[in-house]
């Protein structure tokens, strides 16, 4: 028997190899404690932004408005995501609402999060005279990058696993961080790996249908990436979620399911308006003037 430090207490379990987190905590330093799921995001940020950078100078574009949109997406994305988790879990932040801000203990959705971030970046492309869905495209590549390293953070915090299983690659969860009903399983899938697997896929997807864009002429219309994007993503999502303990519920339904299948039901509808009936999406400005503005 070993004792095996999880970040909410020690315990103590067989001897052997165990796929579990080390804790939430990477090191403390007085008052100060440096968590993985800031490291994550703030990496997950920094990674994203240079990608985008690259794509959108590869394409063209100017790379200096992606990194003036980042700070747009950070600043939409983040609250969203915390908004969009604290409204279906109200009950737990009604009776301590400081709660509300201590997003550094997780509890956050991916969903508020592209929400938060698609009214940022209209916001922008708005008063900046640019395309809305040219800048969607160079930044759906690394949302799902993001996505993928994010996911990781609910590993370290022992949360987002899924139901119980005796599979080779099980995820022990820490007694305290179980379900009620489940509280005599030690193991269960670990939804966070399996989820950001698929994004990196979803991601080589993407990345793809990026170059072939480039080597091909007329190339790929504005907004078939982040169309693509919302159906690979959300394709995934759908199966995942139905593996989940803690799905944001409304009612009997899985709010992230309902979400993915709206999504894919929109990135269809996107692809189709593009190329079956040859339209462009509609945008903040005229394709003339955005043009000029990313140049």
């Amino acid at each position: 028997m070993i004792d095996v430090g999880t970040g909410f207490g020690t315990l103590i379990v067989p001897l052997g190899l165990q796929f579990a987190s080390p804790g939430p905590i990477i090191f403390e330093i007085g008052p100060l404690a440096i968590r993985w799921y800031g490291l994550l995001i703030a990496s997950a940020v920094l990674l994203g932004v240079t990608l985008s950078q690259y794509l959108a100078q590869r394409r063209g574009l100017n790379p200096d408005a992606i990194g003036d949109l980042a700070i747009w997406l950070v600043l939409g994305a983040i609250p969203g995501a915390r908004i969009y988790y604290i409204l279906f879990q109200w009950e737990n932040y009604s009776d301590n609402l400081g709660e509300m801000f201590a997003i550094w203990k997780g509890g956050i959705a991916i969903h508020g999060a592209i929400l938060g971030g698609m009214l940022a970046a209209l916001i922008f492309a708005r008063l900046n005279r640019l395309s809305f869905w040219k800048l969607a495209d160079v930044v759906a590549p690394s949302l799902i990058l993001g996505q993928a390293i994010g996911r990781w953070g609910n590993f370290f915090n022992s949360e987002a696993f899924g139901s119980p299983t005796d599979l080779p690659w099980k995820l022990f969860i820490p007694i305290n961080r179980r379900p009620i009903e489940y509280i005599q399983f030690d193991y269960f899938h670990p939804t966070f790996l399996y989820e950001s697997l698929w994004n990196l896929m979803v991601l080589g997807i993407l990345l793809g249908l990026f170059v072939w864009g480039l080597k091909h002429k007329p190339g790929l219309k504005s907004g078939t990436l982040f169309m693509v994007y919302l159906i690979a993503y959300s394709l995934g999502r759908v199966w995942i979620e139905a593996l989940r303990t803690d799905s944001l519920m409304l009612g009997d339904i899985r709010v992230a399911q309902l979400v993915s299948l709206a999504a894919i039901s929109l990135g269809v509808l996107g692809l189709v308006w593009l190329y079956a009936f040859d339209r462009s999406l509609p945008d903040v400005v005229s394709p003339s003037s955005s043009d000029r503005s990313l140049s």
